[in-house]
């Protein structure tokens, strides 16, 4: 990690095992979630209310990212990676941070805090949730 671990020993904990991430984003000190896109992690982060910085790797993760960053507009995604060793530009990176974090006010990160907020409360809605099986099965029960 290239003295990572040495430079935050102070001030942050790196934890490379399993942990409990609902616990950690729903902890008021997390500005921001930076992620694999993972649907599990997007959708804990909008939850709990962590804005979103996307770094997919592989797989699903792709198009989790691109319905969070393009489509539903609640998350930033970082798409440029060094072609020497694959990792992100840590430049682009810091940009995709600032803006969910810090340039609140201004766009992009306005927009995406606001639907962020939208789609938060939509994922929170119990009556809209509670509504998802009972329609299923009742389209199952039209078709039979």
């Amino acid at each position: 990690m290239g003295g990572f671990l040495e430079r935050v020993k102070n001030r942050g904990i790196v934890h490379s095992g399993w942990l409990q991430q609902l616990l950690i984003l729903e902890h008021s000190s997390v500005g921001c979630y930076v992620c694999h896109a993972g649907f599990s992690s997007v959708i804990e982060a909008i939850v709990n209310g962590c804005p979103l910085v996307l770094l997919p790797l592989k797989g699903d993760q792709f198009f989790n990212s691109k319905l969070i960053a393009d489509d539903l507009k609640a998350g930033i995604e970082v798409n440029n990676r060094k072609d020497e060793d694959g990792f992100f530009e840590k430049e682009e990176l810091l940009e995709a941070v600032k803006a969910v974090m810090v340039e609140v006010d201004k766009e992009p990160g306005k927009q995406i805090r606001e639907n962020h907020k939208k789609w938060r409360e939509f994922l929170l809605n119990k009556e809209i949730q509670d509504k998802f099986i009972p329609d299923l099965v009742a389209q199952l029960k039209s078709l039979a």
